[in-house]
């Protein structure tokens, strides 16, 4: 073949090719008996590979291979992709035809930092996706399309929209069935298989959602740090994966009866109506702002008669509300250490809750939290003033004994002790009903950073009593206090210095340990800069507080009286014996000095 020759068969399949493009029409479809003939004909001629049947031809390539991936499933990935959504007036949720799958949640109560909806996940977000084991392998049941069905239930007296996904080829089908009650953060569902039991290789669900936390407040590093992955065993004990690691991941082979993915303000969790034979979970916190942590937990929920059931909780972290939920679930709002907890739980929460019905203002609410917690320990408070009082009288008999023994410390301690014994005087009965007032101090150091009933509330020039009050932004950063200044922290840490002074005129406390009192304040002045204003802010009504209830009990408690006292007790104890705990304490302290004097 020349070149001309070659030009010209180019010149002429390029004219066919535009042609048949642009041109041609599409052909009419032969007659079925037309077609058998046909197949006939080119069978016996040995051009034709082997035939399908008629019945089972598919339409188009696509369908055929479909077939082949999905055999008996192929039918249930043909549909169309619509949004559906079921709503009440605490949340709505939008689900996609295409898997029957929840698309996005919404959380109507709630607005973002910036005052935009609030979307706890959405379809960039979060990826939920549940997988069966069958003779064609691990199919996503995110790939096939399903026909909804809208409708009204009364449940124990409640009301509630059950929205219905059927996918369904003969005798064969599929219903993912979701129930939403009125006022609730609870969404049911239930999956179930029909007419499949030949085709499945294994009795269980995989479960896989990926979720990428969308950034609720304006404070990433704070958000951060109280997001993590809370589950609880079917045993009955709660567990979760470490707060402060960058990466954390953990396969767990007992059972769960829930898996949570827990914000510092919100939650979204899985509960197994049994439980999940197992779990691997994984959270990773990302280098850049697009999310707060993406999470990750892989499930396996056991079919039972072809049927399993979950429920969902998408709602806010309130822990009157969790811990209605499901044995356990409260375990997302940190409470604090076990010492503290029980304050935060069976006090601190309650008396919010009371104090909400009637006050509006959080401010207020905080203000009378401080002044009902002091009223109730008021007797430790005055316990307390008392031993520092008395303290205070006897100082110039310490006096004496310090210059008595001025380079005998150890002498000097164990007359000190015959001295308070003799005087009827604790050196620790100032000192003691403080510890007991520890555990309401450390408990609001948990409660209110996890308050989300104090979350985008305003007081005073506090705009979110969440987050710290600032009041003037510095272009720089101070190491470990941050670039702004906390108004409520600087107050607290006043007032704690004014106490401080006024605490020092009342003991007999001398030399360093006087000091460290004044050094105290400025250190939480730079932990607390960063911490919710609701903290400074009790921090500082709680000093001013102790501050006037020693003024008024120093009103009524005399000095000479209490001196009185303490020689009537030196009278009534000249021939006293030492307690076992006094000769022990003696015993202990000689022990100590003759060791010292060892070489």
């Amino acid at each position: 073949m020349d070149r001309n020759q070659a030009t010209g068969l180019i010149l002429f399949a390029a004219v066919l090719l535009v042609y048949s493009i642009f041109f041609a029409t599409t052909p009419e479809p032969l007659a079925e008996e037309e077609m058998v003939n046909e197949q006939e004909l080119t069978t016996k001629e040995g051009t034709t590979p082997e035939i399908i049947p008629l019945q089972a031809e598919p339409d188009s390539i696509q369908d055929l291979i479909a077939e082949r991936q999905f055999g008996v499933f192929a039918t249930f990935t043909k549909g169309r992709k619509e949004l559906v959504t079921l709503e009440n007036e605490k949340i709505a949720v939008t689900f996609s035809t295409k898997g029957a799958e929840i698309n996005s949640v919404e959380l109507k109560e709630f607005k973002t930092w910036d005052q935009r909806p609030l979307m706890l996940l959405d379809e960039r977000s979060s990826d939920l996706d549940y997988k069966i084991q069958t003779d064609k392998g691990l199919l996503s049941l995110n790939e096939f399309y399903f026909n909804p069905t809208l409708s009204k239930v009364d449940i124990d007296g409640v009301s509630a929209s059950v929205l219905t996904f059927i996918a369904q080829a003969g005798n064969s089908r599929i219903v993912r069935t979701y129930t939403l009650p009125e006022g609730g953060y609870v969404l049911d569902k239930s999956l179930e298989l029909s007419g499949l039991s030949g085709n499945l290789t294994d009795t269980n669900v995989q479960i896989l959602w990926d979720d990428r936390l969308i950034k609720q407040e304006a404070d990433i590093e704070e958000s951060r740090r109280k997001s993590n992955i809370n589950f609880y065993k079917s045993s009955g004990s709660h567990d979760y994966l470490s707060l402060t690691s960058d990466s954390d991941d953990d396969e767990i082979s007992e059972p769960l009866k829930w898996v949570s993915f827990s914000q510092r303000f919100f939650t979204t969790g899985i509960i197994a109506a049994n439980q999940f034979n197992s779990a691997k979970l994984n959270q990773v916190t990302p280098t850049d702002t697009l999310s707060i942590k993406n999470m990750t937990a892989a499930l396996v929920l056991p079919l039972e008669n072809g049927r399993a059931e979950v429920s969902y909780f998408f709602g806010p972290n309130n822990y009157n509300l969790l811990r209605k939920i499901t044995p356990g679930f409260e375990n997302n709002v940190d409470m604090g250490y076990f010492f503290v907890s029980w304050v935060n739980k069976y006090i601190i929460v309650n008396l919010f809750q009371f104090l909400e019905k009637y006050f509006s203002n959080y401010g207020v609410i905080i203000i009378l939290i401080v002044l009902i917690i002091k009223l109730a320990l008021s007797p430790l408070t005055y316990k307390s003033y008392i031993g520092m009082a008395k303290m205070r009288v006897i100082k110039p008999e310490i006096d004496e004994l310090k210059a008595k023994y001025p380079d005998d410390p150890t002498k000097m301690q164990q007359e000190q002790m015959k001295l308070f014994g003799q005087l009827g005087v604790s050196p620790i009965s100032g000192c003691l009903p403080m510890v007991f007032q520890m555990p309401f101090l450390f408990a609001m150091f948990f409660f209110f950073p996890n308050s989300i009933e104090l979350r985008q509330q305003s007081f005073l020039w506090a705009h979110d009593l969440s987050t710290y009050d600032s009041i003037l932004s510095l272009p720089f950063t101070i190491p470990f206090y941050g670039s702004h200044v906390s108004l409520f922290t600087i107050l607290m840490t006043v007032s704690q210095i004014a106490y401080t002074h006024f605490n020092n005129q009342l003991t007999a406390q001398t030399g360093p340990m006087k000091n460290i009192g004044y050094i105290m304040p400025v250190v939480f002045m730079f932990v607390l800069n960063s911490f919710p204003a609701a903290l400074s802010f009790y921090y500082f009504v709680s000093n001013m507080v102790t501050f006037g209830q020693q003024a008024i009990i120093k009103l009524f408690v005399d000095d000479a009286k209490i001196r009185e006292k303490v020689e009537a007790n030196k009278l009534k104890n000249v021939n006293k014996k030492k307690s076992k705990f006094q000769q022990k304490l003696e015993d202990a302290m000689k022990a100590a000095d003759a060791n010292k004097k060892k070489p």
